[in-house]
């Protein structure tokens, strides 16, 4: 076995969140889309970028690398459901006014083709399914540079009040 190294570098998320908190959530998306602001500490550790930001749709892009493998030699799971809720999660983000805040409360993946370091650029597409007063809905698929499907999950998010 031969050893790695990976460096992980990040900003402040606590000035990030607040940052955030000034702007509608479709500006603060753009901000970090545009590198005005820095990436999410989640985003540098595994090594994925917003690339797409419109009213109610969120693009994420990741090159899955063996820092993302598990102990049976593929990529974990959990990188595919990280991707997908982000950019779930995101494109309800984009509907979110200043001060407004969101958590999700379920969310569901279908891991349907294996991923590798091989696979290449990944791109986790986020759609707006339904955004009420106090739920949003949305759904998301995982997919390569050829269009092909990796993975595909819907998420439930409680829209707060204020932020809280």
């Amino acid at each position: 076995m031969s050893e790695r190294t990976l460096s992980v570098h990040w900003d402040d998320p606590a000035a990030l969140a607040a940052a955030g908190r000034a702007l509608s959530g479709i500006e603060f998306l753009h901000a970090i889309r545009d590198r005005r602001l820095p990436a999410p500490p989640i985003a540098q550790l595994l090594g994925f970028d917003l690339v797409e930001v419109a009213p109610g749709h969120a693009v994420f892009e990741c090159t899955p690398g063996e820092q993302h493998y598990n102990p049976i030699g593929v990529v974990h799971g959990g990188l595919a459901m990280t991707l997908l809720d982000s950019a779930m999660g995101c494109c309800v983000h984009t509907r979110m006014p200043a001060g407004g805040a969101y958590t999700t409360l379920e969310a569901k993946i279908n891991l349907v083709r294996a991923i590798s370091d091989k696979t290449g650029a990944l791109r986790a597409i986020g759609k707006l399914v339904h955004f009420g007063n106090r739920i949003a809905t949305a759904e998301g698929r995982l997919v390569d540079a050829a269009g092909k499907l990796y993975a595909h999950a819907t998420t439930t998010c409680i829209l707060l009040a204020n932020g809280g």
